[in-house]
């Protein structure tokens, strides 16, 4: 050991001048015959003496390589190269031959604890809930069977002869359709009542109830629980765009099917008729109270055009107008003769003449009559009741107008109530079935494939989701 480590300690011949690097020296051993061969492992010896002895002659391996390259190095390097980094000491040669890395032999997998729980409780939570679903469904679930039923709601939108009318026809098409309405009320709680009062539901959903509780009605359930089996048991479809409604009622006999079916369709029947009689009814009650309105108008109008009459006892003021036009032009007439006699009574007689003292009498009187008589005219005289004729004509042509137009709207408002009233002895809105309730031969429910897959979907989904989270909580320990 003592002469190892003194060759050990000489430097190394550089390359350069003949001399052999460790590394070379390695390498032209290993090329070399000096190698020992891995034995063969003997037989009968088991796995692990035979992985003892194969680590016992690689060392000895590399034992034998170490002494080979210290004992050739005689001259000594004029520089010592560089000691190798870890790295590099460790980097194979590129020129040795590749070998194989011995390892150890795997185990043989063995069933622990946590697989065991794993299968029991893939057991439990799926096998076993899906075998109870699938023993209830076939064995005790009652047989359902389907009676369909398909209507729409027809309108009959007539020309209108009035305008209030054809207002009251836009804005019946402007608000929300009768299918719409008709869609909520065949869920409501409403129609669950109405037909169970003509057929006891609570009976007939609930006879099975002992053998087949989950698709069957408690005996003791109240409306509300009535109103969601009703939903269940009656299946709705409706396209908003067409307007056609289908439904699919479900019972436990074919016959109390479309029983049911029949009844849901009278009522909604009934249900649009009550709308189009109301829709009928509003119809006819702006009508009428338009016409109440005009014929209250026209009473007092006319009633106001009386009193003036009695008021004034003038009968038409245009009348009694164009006889003081006709008195005036009398008067004017006679004022016009004596001023010719008064005339040629001046010329032809003396001044103090009776005759013309008369005349100017006559043609005083005359002018004041006709001054009194154009008075009545403007707004210094009084022809009737202290009013002047400008006031008693615009007073009597006012009234004349308002008892005009009272009768116009009268007229007008007297029209539209005979209309709406032929409007409402015809039915508007009804309901028109495309599919009549049928009769099934078949029972089509419960879908017992159906039901059952989606069991067995579900339980298989929530054990994988569960047995995932255990195994991730168990790897974070």
């Amino acid at each position: 050991m003592e002469s190892q480590s003194a060759l050990t300690a000489k430097p190394a011949p550089d390359s350069t001048a003949g001399g052999e690097t460790p590394r070379q020296k390695t390498t032209k051993n290993r090329k070399g015959k000096g190698k020992a061969p891995p034995r063969p492992p003997v037989k009968g010896q088991s796995r692990a003496k035979a992985k003892q002895r194969a680590t016992r002659l690689a060392a000895r391996a590399k034992e034998q390589a170490a002494q080979k390259e210290t004992k050739p190095a005689a001259k000594p390097a004029p520089k010592s190269p560089p000691k190798p980094t870890p790295k590099q000491a460790l980097k194979p040669d590129s020129k040795a031959p590749h070998k194989d890395p011995i390892y150890a032999p795997a185990r043989q997998a063995r069933a622990k604890k946590r697989h065991w729980l794993l299968l029991w409780s893939f057991l439990l939570c799926v096998l076993i809930p899906a075998g109870l679903s699938g023993v209830y469904l076939w064995e005790r679930a009652v047989d359902q069977y389907k009676s369909s039923l398909g209507f729409t709601v027809r309108r009959e939108e007539a020309p209108s002869a009035v305008d209030i009318l054809g207002g009251l026809t836009n804005l019946s098409s402007a608000s929300s359709s009768d299918s719409d309405i008709l869609f909520e009320f065949i869920q409501s709680q409403e129609l669950v009542e109405k037909v169970h009062a003509r057929m006891d539901l609570q009976s007939v959903y609930s006879r099975y109830y002992d053998q087949d509780p989950l698709f069957s009605l408690a005996p003791d359930s109240a409306i509300e629980d009535l109103l969601a089996y009703w939903q269940r048991m009656v299946q709705i479809s409706y396209a908003p765009g067409t307007g056609l409604i289908e439904l699919k009622v479900l019972a436990f006999t074919p016959e109390e099917a479309r029983a049911i079916a029949q009844m849901i369709f009278e009522e909604s029947s009934k249900m649009i008729n009550t709308l189009s009689a109301i829709a009928r009814e509003d119809a006819m009650r702006y009508a009428r109270e338009e016409l109440d309105q005009a014929v209250e108008q026209l009473k007092v109008a006319r009633q106001s055009l009386t009193a003036f009459r009695s008021r004034t006892q003038i009968v038409d003021p245009s009348a009694d107008i164009q006889l003081q036009m006709g008195l005036l032009t009398t008067l004017q007439q006679q004022l016009g003769s004596e001023l010719i006699n008064y005339d040629l009574l001046v010329t032809n007689t003396q001044a103090n003449d009776p005759r013309l003292q008369q005349t100017e009498q006559r043609i005083s009187a005359l002018r004041a009559r006709i001054r009194q008589e154009r008075e009545k005219f403007g707004g210094g005289g009084v022809a009737a009741d202290g009013d002047n004729y400008a006031t008693l004509v615009a007073e009597f042509e006012r009234l004349s107008v308002d008892r005009e137009f009272a009768e116009q709207k009268y007229a007008g408002a007297l029209q539209n109530y005979d209309a709406a009233q032929a409007e409402a002895q015809r039915q508007s809105r009804y309901l028109a079935a495309y599919l009549n309730p049928t009769l099934a031969q078949s029972a089509e429910y419960p879908r017992r494939v159906l039901i059952f897959g989606l069991v067995c979907l579900f339980l298989l989904i929530s054990w994988a989701t569960l047995a995932l989270i255990y195994y991730s909580l168990r790897d974070r320990r």
